[in-house]
């Protein structure tokens, strides 16, 4: 190439510019902030939105999630029940929903949902026209970006039915006998204004209650239960008003166990939570008594084991178990969880476990106890001095029992090179023999040649109990005196 060519070319590659490629950052949704909040203006609203680069304000309530959000918000002209759901979205979106203002929001009690079904939410709640109600919607995990994706939201108007009869505090239905069993419908149900959130719910989670007041005529343990097919709450209070109320109780699953003194009133809150609302059967009754029950180990004790006994019960109604009190059939107690005891000599036994909950039920249960120390020992292992190769000889093992019947095995061996091979074995009855008398297995054995190369053969006995343990096993295992073998 010539000289003056090449110049021309560099001149121009200096003269013009690089083009380099260049990459835009995407822009989270417009609602994003709570500023810029979608207003709805009117029912029914759907939304579709690109939330993956949404992201998270420092000022955003985290009462119910807090991760990238997107803002909405609707204006009721009048009082309304409100549905809000995230069907078909694509990612697992939480929604919750706000009055007030920015830095000073109120979640809406009841309006707070992650995975009410599958990965998707729902809130349901009642909506006081001429309040503004902001819904965040925020998610758990997402599928790219800072999570989020394609966000599917809808709000509705639902037809709201009458309150049921106690809804509010001072219709609460009495309860006049026990057991009392009531089915409430929360679906019209509410909140009245002053209504308290009992401490075993999280501002937000309650979403409607009914009222009951329960005035014994004489003082009584007794447990509630509220059951449906979602979440509910039951709640127990003292006082006059809404205004006075003291918490005596409060449990969102399982009963709910108080003591109510003749002539108080209690009232119990029955309750739906999440949003959820629908037909809640409620349950009152006198507490249940605690169960009591027990084991012990080991299951066939002798007089030389002391005995591990430990406490199973329980308590249907949820209090706990406050104390133990054993008899264990031969004139010693205990108390506590876990005692242990040592029997001195065999027989059956009852035991006793007499159990107190923490509000004063009582109950008590009795198991027989067995104590048998069973107990066989050899008392010798017989074999020749000497023998051939290919003589068949006696092998006898005597066992004496002194306590009980048994049935044993006694197993056999011949040692060899390295330790004992295993022989044979035979099982047979060993009765109970006075002056030391034994029982006699007998064995046949034919000396081999290999036998022979060693010079010598020993024989071990193992003895087995068949139906029981045995109390001192160190007697079970002995060895026959070296047999010298010839050619």
């Amino acid at each position: 190439m010539n000289k003056k060519l090449l110049t021309v070319i560099v001149c121009v590659l200096i003269l013009v510019p690089a083009v380099l490629p260049t990459t835009s950052l995407a822009a989270p949704p417009a609602n994003d902030d709570f500023d810029s909040a979608v207003v709805i203006l009117e029912l029914p609203f759907t939304d579709n939105l690109d939330t993956t680069e949404a992201t998270w304000a420092e000022d955003d309530p985290g009462d119910c999630t807090s991760n990238g959000s997107v803002w909405y918000a609707f204006t009721p002209g009048t009082n309304m029940r409100i549905e809000a759901n995230t069907y078909g979205s694509d990612y697992d979106t939480v929604l919750s929903v706000y009055t007030g203002s920015r830095g000073a929001l109120s979640i809406v009690p009841g309006a707070c949902n992650d995975d009410f079904d599958g990965l998707q939410s729902r809130v349901r709640f009642d909506a006081i026209g001429g309040t503004t109600y902001y819904f965040l919607i925020g998610f758990c995990c997402g599928t790219g970006g800072n999570g989020g994706g394609n966000l599917v939201f809808s709000v509705q108007e639902l037809e709201v039915p009458p309150p049921p009869a106690n809804d509010n505090f001072s219709d609460a239905l009495a309860i006049d006998a026990l057991p009392f069993n009531h089915t409430v419908d929360t679906t019209g149900a509410s909140i009245e204004a002053g209504e308290p959130s009992s401490s075993c719910v999280s501002p937000g989670e309650l979403a409607a209650t009914a009222w009951y007041v329960f005035t014994p005529a004489e003082g009584v343990t007794v447990s509630a239960n509220a059951s449906a097919p979602f979440a509910t709450m039951v709640a127990v209070y003292t006082g006059s008003s809404l205004a006075d109320l003291i918490e005596v109780g409060c449990r969102t699953w399982g009963l709910l166990t108080f003591h109510a003194d003749a002539g108080n009133s209690y009232y119990l809150q029955v309750g739906s939570l999440y949003g959820e609302r629908g037909p809640v059967w409620f349950n009152l009754d006198f507490a249940p008594l605690p169960e009591a029950d027990f084991n012990f180990y080991p299951d066939d004790p002798s007089t030389f084991d002391t005995v591990q006994f430990s406490d199973w019960s329980w308590d249907p109604a949820d209090v706990g178990i406050a104390s133990q009190a054993w008899d264990f059939g031969d004139g010693a107690s205990a108390t506590g969880c876990c005692p242990t005891h040592r029997y001195a000599s065999d027989g059956d036994y009852s035991v006793q476990l007499a159990i107190t909950t923490f509000d004063g039920r009582t109950g008590s249960t009795s198991r027989s106890v067995r104590v048998a120390t069973h107990d066989v020992a050899i008392t010798r292992v017989g074999a020749p001095q000497a023998a051939k190769s290919g003589q068949t000889r006696q092998i006898v093992v005597e066992i004496n029992s002194k306590r009980y019947p048994e049935r044993v095995e006694v197993q056999l061996f011949k040692s060899v090179p390295g330790g004992f091979e295993f022989f044979g074995s035979l099982t047979q009855q060993v009765p109970v023999r006075p002056s030391n008398r034994t029982t006699r297995f007998k064995f046949s054995y034919t000396f081999t040649g290999d036998d022979a190369s060693i010079g010598k053969v020993s024989f071990k006995a193992i003895a087995n109990l068949v139906d029981a343990r045995d109390a001192l096993p160190a007697d079970n295992e002995a060895i026959a005196p070296p047999t010298k073998v010839n050619r």
